[in-house]
């Protein structure tokens, strides 16, 4: 239950005004009566109403039921006695912020059966003012029976949304951490060696500039290359951080392919909607790794590149005419489809790689807003 109180209920589709006029209308149904003892009554069935109203928001345990069930008699009190129906609004609205599903229902049915048979009773004892009042009994009754439940399912959607929301934030706090220990791993795969390897040369041509200058000014330019390698590696992972849009992948895709004298041929639209900086990211450079993999080992003369999206997703084709990749063992571990699939599986996607004239490799990536319609082919 909230820890919180307010004498006038807020987001029930009524306005304010009738709220306050809820709360200053049982006077008038009071001092209407004739006898100066019936006033004070019902001065105190106001107040200890409003008092026990108060009490229920704020408190847990017994103490709510105590209070709710107070407030209960009041309203039947009230009802029958004086005419006035409106306090079983107040517990209509109390009892649809309740989370609790079998408080929820106990007390709902409670005081849905109280205020029909008040108001029921109270046709008799209080006929000239209820007949005066028939709508607004009508709407009160028909209050108290939807608006615990409207209220009670907004609640749990909001709850929902919010823990929805949390799950977000935590998933995006995992996908810094992930970021983070990859960038770790590839500083230490890209530079760990290399400046080992940088040390160790060092300290050989240390040892060899006063004995052999022929052997020392070898190991010299050895380091210089090496770090000219590192250095490369470097500038190149950094370029990948930054991320990379398809539109500009595809650009670069080309530009290999045409070097490598393999033909391009590119079906569908590169240029995304709906689809996260994250997600377009690892498509990106799972594309990159696709077309390394022809480069480098299908031996193919073409290459098609297909790239299609619908409210459900993007998927991206890379099929190539060479020799097929599925018959060689070391193909997942070697040609960087393990890791084509590790990044996807963050984003939710997946990866088929099928090998038939050539080899295929369809990736898929979830868009941001999903819904039901006919699939990529």
């Amino acid at each position: 239950m909230q820890n919180w109180y307010h004498i006038i209920p807020k987001n029930t589709g009524l306005s304010i005004y009738a709220w306050i006029i809820f709360c200053i209308l049982p006077f008038y149904f009071i001092f209407r009566t004739s006898g100066a003892w019936e006033i004070v009554f019902g001065i105190l069935m106001i107040f200890l109403f409003f008092t026990a109203y108060r009490v229920s928001f704020l408190s847990e345990g017994w103490t709510v039921y105590l209070s709710v069930s107070i407030e209960m008699v009041i309203s039947i009190v009230m009802t029958i006695f004086l005419g006035y129906v409106y306090f079983a609004l107040f517990l209509a609205f109390y009892i649809g912020n309740l989370h609790h599903k079998v408080r929820f229902i106990t007390l709902y049915v409670i005081n849905l059966v109280t205020t029909i048979a008040a108001v029921t009773i109270g046709f008799f004892t209080q006929s000239d003012i209820f007949f005066t009042q028939l709508p607004f009994i009508t709407f009160s009754v028909i209050g108290v029976i939807l608006l615990p439940v409207t209220l009670y399912h907004r609640n749990k959607r909001e709850k929902l949304e919010n823990e929805l929301r949390d799950a977000n934030q935590k998933l995006s706090q995992m996908a810094v951490l992930e970021e983070r220990q990859r960038i770790a791993r590839d500083l230490h795969d890209t530079l760990g060696q290399k400046l080992s390897l940088i040390g160790l040369k060092s300290d050989l041509a240390g040892k060899l500039v006063g004995v052999k200058m022929d052997k020392a000014q070898r190991e010299i330019d050895d380091i210089n290359q090496t770090a000219r390698t590192a250095l490369k590696e470097v500038r190149e992972m950094v370029s990948d951080m930054k991320g990379t849009r398809l539109t500009e992948e595809i650009n670069r895709v080309q530009e290999v392919l045409k070097a490598a004298q393999i033909k391009f041929y590119l079906k569908g639209n590169p240029k995304l909607k709906n689809l996260s900086l994250l997600a377009e990211n690892v498509l990106s450079m799972c594309l990159k790794e696709a077309v390394t993999n022809v480069v480098k080992h299908s031996q193919a003369d073409s290459c098609h590149v297909t790239i299609g999206q619908t409210a459900e997703g993007v998927r991206v084709q890379v099929q190539d005419n060479g020799i097929g990749m599925m018959n060689n063992k070391a193909f997942y571990s070697e040609n960087g489809i393990q890791g084509m699939k590790e990044r996807l599986e963050f984003v939710n996607g997946s990866l088929a790689v099928v090998s038939e004239n050539g080899t295929t490799l369809r990736i898929r990536v979830p868009s941001t807003h999903r819904t039901e319609q006919e699939g990529f082919s």
